[in-house]
C-alpha cells in the first residue's frame, strides 16, 4: 500500500484542506489562486473532444453488430428520461416537505435585476427546442472539435465509426490508427491528472476566499437541503438501481473517490470526464458502451441539475410568497424535463436554464433568481458530483443490461482485489472489457 500522501486521493484531500485554510486565513491571496483551478479544467477540456472521438469510434468498430450501437443508444435515452424524472420529482417533494423559502417574504420589486442581465440574455437559445437540436449538428467537421461541444463530437464519432465499421478490411488501418491515438490521449491525461491537487487547491481556495463560510446566511437551508436531496438521490435512488444490476453504490463511490474529490473542488464534472471513462473501462465495462453512454449522459442525464431546477424554482416561489397549485407543479416538472437537456455547454448554465424554466411559468417571478446567485457556486459542487455519479451508474446499469460488463473483473475491482491506478492505466490497457 502506498503512503496516503503519495496517492492521488491523499494529495487531493490535502489540497482540499489547504485550500479551505488558505481561503479562511488569506482571502485576498486565495482569490488570486483561481487560475490554478481554471487552468486545470482547461487542460482537461482540451483533450475531451479528441478522446471521446477515439473511444466512440474504436468502440463502434470493435462491435460486430452495428445494430447494437443503436440499441444501446435507445436504452440509454430511455434510462436517462426515467431517472431524470425521478430527480425532478424528488426536488419538488423535498422542497414542499421542508419549505426552505418559507418565511422570507421577499418583495420581488426590491430585488436588483442588473445581476441577471448576463444570464437572461441567453435564455432564448436555452428554451428553443429546435435551436437545441440544430446545435447538435456542427457547422463543419473541424468546428465540433474546435468548440468542444460533446454532443456534436458524439454525432460525428458515431457517423465516422459506423462508416469505418461498414468498410470492413479496408477500414482496419483507420481502426488501428484511432486505437493508437486513444492510447496517446490517455497518456496525456495521465500527465494532466498529476496536476489535479493544484487545480483543487486553487478552486477551493478561491471559493472560500471570495464567498466565505458565512456567505450562506439565510440561504443556508436551501444549500443544506440541496446537498441532502442529492445524497438521498445517490444512495437511495441510484443505489437501488445499481443494486438491481448486481453492484453496490458505496463500492462504486469508493472506486471513483479521486474523481469525486476533483469534482468537489472544481465544481465541474468536465474536469474528470476522460478519467471516468477510462476507469469504467478498466473496471470491466465494454468500451463501446462507455463511449456512447457517458458523453450522451453529460447532456441528457443531468440528475443533480434536475434536482436543482425544481428545488430552486419552488424555493423562489416560497420566498416571494407565490402560491402554487398542483398544475403549477406539473408544469415545472414538464418544463424542467425539457430545459435540463440543453444545460451542458451553455455558459452559466445553472442560472440560464433556471431562468429559461421560470420564463415559461409566469406565476413565479424570474427576478427571484437573484436570491440563488450568491450560493450558486456552493450548489454547483453538489450538482456536478451528482451528475457525474448518475452517469457512472447509468453506464454500469446499461452495460449490465446489454451484457457488456465483465462482472468478475468489476467485482474484483470494486472489492479491492484488483487495484487500478489511473496514472498507471496504460499498464492495464489489455484489461478485460476493452472494446
Amino acid at each position: 500500500m502506498k503512503r496516503f500522501h503519495r496517492t492521488l486521493f491523499g494529495q487531493v484531500v490535502i489540497a482540499l484542506v489547504l485550500g479551505i485554510i488558505v481561503g479562511v486565513a488569506w482571502p485576498e491571496f486565495a482569490t488570486s489562486l483561481k487560475p490554478l483551478g481554471d487552468g486545470f479544467i482547461k487542460l482537461i477540456k482540451m483533450i475531451i473532444a479528441p478522446l471521446v472521438f477515439c473511444v466512440v469510434v474504436h468502440g463502434i468498430c470493435g462491435t460486430s453488430d452495428i445494430r447494437k450501437v443503436g440499441r444501446v443508444g435507445i436504452k440509454a435515452l430511455v434510462y436517462f428520461e426515467v431517472v431524470t424524472t425521478f430527480a425532478l420529482a424528488l426536488g419538488i417533494a423535498l422542497a414542499y416537505l421542508f419549505t426552505p423559502g418559507h418565511g422570507m417574504h421577499v418583495d420581488p420589486g426590491t430585488l436588483d435585476a442588473s445581476a441577471l442581465s448576463a444570464y437572461t440574455s441567453r435564455v432564448g437559445g436555452a428554451t428553443d427546442t429546435v435551436g437545441f437540436l440544430m446545435r447538435i449538428i456542427p457547422t463543419t467537421f473541424v468546428d465540433a472539435f474546435a468548440s468542444g461541444d460533446i454532443l456534436q463530437v458524439l454525432l460525428i464519432s458515431i457517423l465516422f465509426g459506423v462508416a469505418v465499421a461498414l468498410l470492413g478490411e479496408r477500414g482496419r488501418p483507420v481502426v488501428h490508427l484511432v486505437d493508437s491515438l486513444s492510447h496517446v490521449f490517455f497518456k496525456i491525461i495521465g500527465f494532466i491528472v498529476k496536476l489535479a491537487p493544484l487545480g483543487v487547491l486553487g478552486a477551493i481556495a478561491f471559493t472560500v476566499g471570495k464567498y466565505g463560510v458565512g456567505t450562506l446566511g439565510s440561504l443556508g437551508l436551501l444549500v443544506a437541503l440541496f446537498y441532502v436531496t442529492c445524497v438521498i438521490f445517490v444512495l437511495v435512488v441510484l443505489g437501488i438501481i445499481l443494486r438491481l444490476a448486481g453492484f453496490n453504490i458505496l463500492k462504486l463511490l469508493r472506486y471513483l473517490r479521486e474523481e469525486l474529490l476533483v469534482v468537489l473542488g472544481t465544481a465541474s464534472s468536465d474536469a474528470v470526464l476522460p478519467q471516468v471513462m477510462r476507469k469504467l473501462e478498466l473496471m470491466g465495462v465494454r468500451g463501446s458502451t462507455v463511449g456512447l453512454v457517458v458523453p450522451t449522459g453529460y447532456s441528457f442525464n443531468l440528475d443533480g441539475f434536475s434536482i436543482y431546477l425544481t428545488l430552486a424554482a419552488i424555493f423562489i416561489a416560497q420566498a416571494t410568497d407565490t402560491p402554487l397549485e398542483f398544475s403549477h407543479l406539473l408544469l415545472i416538472l414538464g418544463v424542467s424535463l425539457l430545459t435540463s437537456k440543453g444545460a451542458h455547454g451553455v455558459p452559466g448554465s445553472a442560472i440560464v436554464i433556471l431562468a429559461a424554466t421560470l420564463s415559461v411559468i409566469p406565476d413565479i417571478p424570474a427576478i427571484g433568481l437573484v436570491l440563488v446567485l450568491s450560493v450558486d457556486w456552493f450548489m454547483g459542487m453538489a450538482r456536478a458530483l451528482t451528475n457525474m455519479i448518475g452517469n457512472c451508474v447509468g453506464t454500469v446499469v446499461i452495460g449490465a443490461w446489454e451484457g457488456d460488463v465483465d462482472r468478475q473483473r468489476a467485482h474484483d475491482v470494486l472489492d479491492g482485489r484488483v487495484e487500478v491506478d489511473l496514472r498507471d492505466a496504460e499498464d492495464a490497457a489489455s484489461a478485460p472489457g476493452q472494446a
